[in-house]
């Protein structure tokens, strides 16, 4: 199992590195068999008007599946603490999932939710407000990561585990990239590219989305 820190406005030194591996590594020891790469991300905010300064972010690539969780707080070792504890729930969330599931994937689930499709539940309302919507100056951090093809369900499931409000996945039923979020308003909508606008090697040849 590899494991990889990170820093951002923050010095790793051998305690923080040794602290990283006894509350990580323990958190995922009972998961070693399914989990191939372990990356933590530590941050230190520059902001002043931040007080929760110190943020430890965890992700794991357990078969093919990406688990995430981040925690902040006034004190580096406590966050770190408070993400371990959260990727210990979401690794034992996801093994009961995996043993829970029949040979009929996708068919059942102990969990029954409500997708918005724009048919069925257009967008009410102007979410923005009297707000001027501001993009940041610059792109401050890349993830890659790997789109496998899955089911809108399963992509709900991948939602669940990686602590972020989108998902990004690949429609196994379309082929196409599909982007599955939660609603300002409450249940989840999905993002897929309107019919006429196929995908050519990864990319959506224009920018034309319907959206939930």
């Amino acid at each position: 199992m590899k494991l990889v820190i990170h820093g951002k406005n923050i010095e790793i030194t051998d305690a923080i590195r040794e602290y990283v591996h006894q509350k990580i590594e323990k958190a995922a020891n009972h998961y070693q068999n399914l989990t191939t790469e372990i990356d933590v991300h530590l941050s230190v905010a520059r902001n002043p008007r931040i007080t929760t300064k110190q943020t430890a972010e965890v992700t794991l690539f357990v078969n093919g599946s990406v688990i995430r969780a981040e925690e902040s707080s006034e004190n580096l070792y406590a966050s770190i603490d408070l993400v371990a504890d959260k990727i210990a729930r979401q690794l034992r969330k996801y093994k009961e999932k995996r043993q829970t599931k029949g040979p009929n994937k996708g068919s059942n689930r102990s969990k029954a939710v409500a997708l918005q499709t724009p048919e069925e539940q257009p967008l009410i309302g102007d979410l923005t407000r009297d707000r001027a919507p501001e993009l940041p100056e610059e792109v401050v951090r890349c993830k890659y990561f790997a789109i496998s093809p899955m089911s809108v369900h399963d992509a709900l499931e991948q939602l669940d585990l990686v602590d972020h409000d989108f998902y990004v996945f690949e429609n196994a039923d379309t082929g196409q990239l599909n982007v599955i979020y939660e609603r300002n308003h409450g249940g989840y909508g999905v993002i897929q590219p309107r019919q006429g606008n196929p995908i050519s090697n990864g990319h959506v040849k224009q920018a034309d989305f319907q959206t939930a």
